[in-house]
């Protein structure tokens, strides 16, 4: 489902449902409409589509060269006397291309595969569609000078992947969750929820908190203490106390919208001949599987 607007990123969710309606899923509103408005229905979502598009990038590429070349042209102009201006101008125009190359590769390999902008929002969708033996993802590229940017519904079904995931999970259980922290540890996830204040257990006042009977007698009012949000962080990495299923359904639903975003935009890599032939593809839709794709990227 493509885009309304690129400036504006949004999608028809009813004409979503009536795609899906004509091939046979029948979805509730609470399992796609809502959690997706959720997701992305959101104004600094949309910014960030905007400006971490592929599209945004390609035509910041020409601006920052036009930019850079005015800069060095004038600084060196004014500072360093030349005869022959092609010779400035091929020296300035050399010099803004490095640079421009420079700061695209560096803004490329700073994008990770999984955002939590975007993708991880994604996760709370996945995990309701997924009954209906769907996944959910937004995808953007650049294809003829076009940006593209739409929302993709890829039919998977989970057993089998969740299946392999957790006897790998159980095979290497030894060394499994130091992996995951090493390789997880920026996936968290910062929340603000509303701070309750505790009931009476009824102390008394010489054994309760003095900073609690200060604040107390604040003149702030009870529902302004109620209503205060105080930010917390959740990491992402499964806990070393759930079991190996419940460790390998978290770990897909974690990169089941990073997996189908580099799926369909054709960006995921293929499995080395080794890998093939040691362990065969139960997917043959895809270049590799959403459970090999997580051995590959984490527990190698």
């Amino acid at each position: 489902m493509p885009s309304c607007s690129l400036l504006n990123p949004s999608f028809d969710l009813s004409l979503c449902r009536a795609k899906l309606e004509r091939d046979g899923f029948q979805i509730p509103f609470t399992d796609m409409e809502a959690p997706l408005k959720t997701a992305l229905d959101v104004p600094s979502v949309r910014r960030y589509v905007v400006f971490n598009s592929a599209l945004f990038h390609f035509i910041m590429a020409p601006v920052l060269y036009a930019v850079l070349w005015c800069a060095i042209f004038s600084t060196l102009h004014l500072y360093i006397p030349v005869s022959d201006y092609w010779v400035l101008c091929l020296s300035v125009s050399l010099v803004s291309v490095l640079l421009t190359a420079a700061i695209i590769f560096i803004l490329h390999i700073s994008n990770k595969e999984i955002t939590m902008n975007l993708d991880v929002r994604l996760i709370q969708v996945n995990e309701k569609i997924v009954k209906h033996k769907l996944l959910v993802a937004v995808a953007d590229w650049v294809q003829n000078c076009t940006g593209n940017l739409e929302l993709y519904f890829v039919y998977w079904d989970m057993t089998r992947c969740l299946r392999a995931l957790t006897e790998t999970l159980e095979e290497r259980s030894f060394d499994t969750q130091n992996k995951m922290k090493r390789k997880m540890s920026h996936l968290v996830l910062v929340t603000e929820v509303t701070a309750v204040e505790p009931a009476d257990d009824g102390t008394d006042d010489e054994q309760r908190p003095l900073l609690r009977n200060e604040g107390a007698g604040c003149s702030s009012s009870s529902s302004q203490q109620e209503d205060a949000e105080v930010p917390i962080s959740y990491s992402l990495i499964p806990d070393a106390s759930l079991p190996a299923q419940d460790k390998a359904y978290q770990l897909l639903m974690t990169y089941s919208a990073a997996y189908v975003k580099l799926l369909v935009s054709k960006k995921l890599s293929e499995p080395s001949h080794y890998s093939q032939r040691s362990q065969r593809n139960h997917c043959t839709t895809a270049p590799s599987c959403l459970c090999q794709y997580i051995k590959n990227k984490i527990l190698r």
